[in-house]
């Protein structure tokens, strides 16, 4: 995957009449510098599922109109943000995506995670990978490839289509029904096989099994030839955005294949959880 080159615009210093603001709505922005305060917005910005505009977070935050000014265009000149079409909206940057990408595929549990996965792998005899929702795209975190000698190779910083992708399945079924709606209606449903769904209500039907079955499956819908079994590492806090998931050619596992691979998916996937949980420092 390309991408472009890092923007190396540093952070101006943000103005003194940004000093400890608090928010009409709830949303705080304070800080002892203006790094903290400038990282505080980011903060507010990182939680939106939509674009947004000065005076929505002049609303939102309670700072002056001119302090939010600066602090955007600081943060837009940096490439944390971007200005949308319309020149009123923004919306996250370039850099701002690839330092939650780059926080995600290097951080702490990624060790004892890449383990979970080497034996599930050579449990299943099958490729395997470690996922997570990014924007309206699948991107692989982690992935072990299996010594068989015909594979599909995806290596981690992958992505693929949320909509034709087992993982992706997953993280639109946990969705509210309005964000899942929105998300979809903006992101191009391409067919990439015959079997890809490329309409919205059609998606939205198999989100419902995806929702009561409680896994999701792949069935030649991203590659041809492809097939895909996911499960979320569960998060008893809320929704998880960390999908396990095992992929092999459709000429050594079918679909009821794949299936029987379920019980160890499952296991592997609490096994993670279990480390996502042990890596969050006790209260």
């Amino acid at each position: 995957m390309n991408s472009a080159t890092q923007p190396q615009a540093s952070l101006p210093r943000a103005s003194k009449d940004a000093d400890r603001d608090t928010g009409k709505e709830g949303s705080k922005i304070e800080g002892d510098t203006p790094a903290q305060r400038l990282l505080a917005l980011l903060e507010v910005i990182a939680a939106k599922d939509q674009f947004f505009t000065l005076q929505g977070l002049v609303e939102e935050t309670g700072l002056p109109k001119p302090t939010l000014h600066r602090m955007l265009q600081q943060l837009e000149g940096s490439g944390m943000l971007q200005r949308e079409a319309d020149n009123r909206h923004y919306s996250k940057g370039s850099r701002l995506r690839r330092l939650a990408e780059n926080l995600l595929l290097n951080d702490t549990v990624q060790g004892a995670r890449h383990g979970v996965l080497s034996r599930l792998m050579e449990e299943v005899g099958e490729s395997c990978n470690i996922t997570a929702l990014s924007g309206s795209e699948v991107l692989y975190l982690d992935r072990v490839e299996t010594q068989a000698p015909l594979r599909f190779y995806l290596h981690p910083g992958s992505r693929v289509p949320v909509h034709c992708s087992a993982s992706g399945k997953l993280f639109l079924a946990q969705m509210p029904p309005a964000q899942r709606r929105r998300l979809l209606k903006g992101t191009p449903l391409n067919a990439m096989t015959r079997n890809t769904l490329t309409d919205i209500d059609s998606v939205e039907a198999e989100i419902e099994q995806v929702r009561r079955q409680g896994y999701a499956l792949d069935d030649e819908e991203f590659l041809p030839g492809l097939v895909c079994i996911a499960v979320l590492a569960p998060n008893p806090d809320g929704p998880s955005n960390i999908g396990v998931a095992i992929q092999a050619p459709v000429m050594r596992q079918s679909r009821e294949d794949m299936l029987k691979h379920l019980p160890a998916l499952e296991r592997a996937a609490r096994d993670i959880a279990a480390i996502q949980r042990g890596a969050i420092p006790s209260a």
